[in-house]
């Protein structure tokens, strides 16, 4: 009989049980929500069924999960943009974060094809506030069922909408541990790795080299009089001075390679190959070409060294660099001092 209480296969208490789990012990919002879903339609006798999530960033509700729906049809209805001012029934639900019963569900996109349909928003609450995370929407091939009925699928809605808070926050959780670990690695001033980060990856590549038999370069860069850039710049001109160097290694090199701060005003270059020289001898020209900097120019000496010729570990292969770097620093700068790492 049209509007009576859909039959269901289980328990109203069996119903919610599998949907408490569904949250519980669900690690996939895709998974999580497609169980509620489910269930809701059960719990209602809907033949369709979508679940959006907002996307605050871009102020847009984008299509998560669905069934009894056409793959064209959800690709047709696969967003609702600007949410804050958009007409559209699910961006109406998102915004006022109540329920919404549609006589007619060709209003409703997704649920073409549906009679009647009803929308819930997902809401969860903040420090006393309530905040809507999207909506479910839900297609009738016929009349809708009645109110109380209706009021029965409030609670599945809720437990979708924290399903997709706590995806929310694991992966801000993710983004957050990814950046600490990014500037656990960079250097702040210049952007490039860090001296921590060019260490691990110096021994990785060293090991590597060995085991393969293939050329390894390791170059040291140190600007040359950079105690004098800040004596007359102060420190704005030293960082500026950095800042710059760091750009041209940082645009310069070749995709195999790795360029770092390394020390103070000191950089280092991983270039695994036979042509380190070849990079190291573009980088010292492009740094020399620079705009002055304070009205002094910028340039820098670099020593090399090559795996396996001047050293088969990374303390043999930094201490020729370092050596060779004083002797450019002692012959005037601006050049490099070192020789090629044979070809394999």
């Amino acid at each position: 009989m049209p509007g009576e209480r859909p039959h269901h296969h289980r328990s109203d208490g069996a119903l919610f049980a599998a949907a408490a789990a569904a949250v519980a012990r669900s690690d996939d919002l895709d998974d999580a929500l497609a169980e509620l879903l489910g269930l809701a339609g059960e719990h209602l006798g809907a033949s369709a069924g979508a679940v959006y999530i907002l996307d605050g960033d871009h102020d847009e509700l984008e299509l998560a999960i669905t069934f009894g729906i056409a793959a064209e049809v959800a690709a047709d209805a696969g967003s609702v943009a600007s949410v804050a001012e958009s007409h559209d029934p699910l961006a109406n639900v998102t915004r006022s974060r109540h329920p919404l019963e549609i006589d007619d569900a060709g209003h409703v996109p997704v649920l073409r094809g549906t009679t009647t349909a009803y929308l819930l928003p997902l809401i969860v609450r903040r420090d006393g506030i309530e905040i809507a995370l999207g909506t479910m929407a839900l297609g009738f091939a016929g009349p809708l069922p009645r109110r109380e009925t209706l009021l029965g699928a409030e609670p599945l809605a809720d437990l979708a909408a924290v399903a997709v808070e706590r995806a929310l926050a694991v992966a801000m959780g993710s983004e957050r541990a990814e950046w600490f670990d990014r500037l656990a690695h960079t250097d702040p001033l210049t952007g490039l790795a860090n001296r921590r980060a060019v260490d691990r990856l110096l021994e990785l590549e060293v090991a590597r080299a060995g085991r393969q038999g293939v050329a390894l370069s390791v170059a040291l860069f140190e600007i040359d009089h950079f105690e004098e850039i800040q004596r007359t710049g102060g420190n704005a001109a030293g960082d500026e001075a950095l800042r710059r160097v760091a750009q041209i290694l940082a645009e310069s090199v070749r995709l195999v390679d790795t360029v770092a701060r390394y020390a103070g005003d000191q950089f280092l270059l991983l270039a695994p190959g036979p042509d380190g020289l070849i990079v190291t001898e573009r980088l010292v020209r492009g740094i020399s070409a620079l705009a002055p900097v304070d009205g002094k120019s910028i340039t820098v000496s670099a020593g090399i060294a090559g795996f396996p010729l001047d050293g088969r570990t990374t303390e043999e292969l930094i201490e020729v660099a370092e050596r060779a770097m004083q002797s450019a620093h002692e012959a005037g700068g601006a050049r490099v001092v070192g020789r090629t790492p044979p070809a394999n």
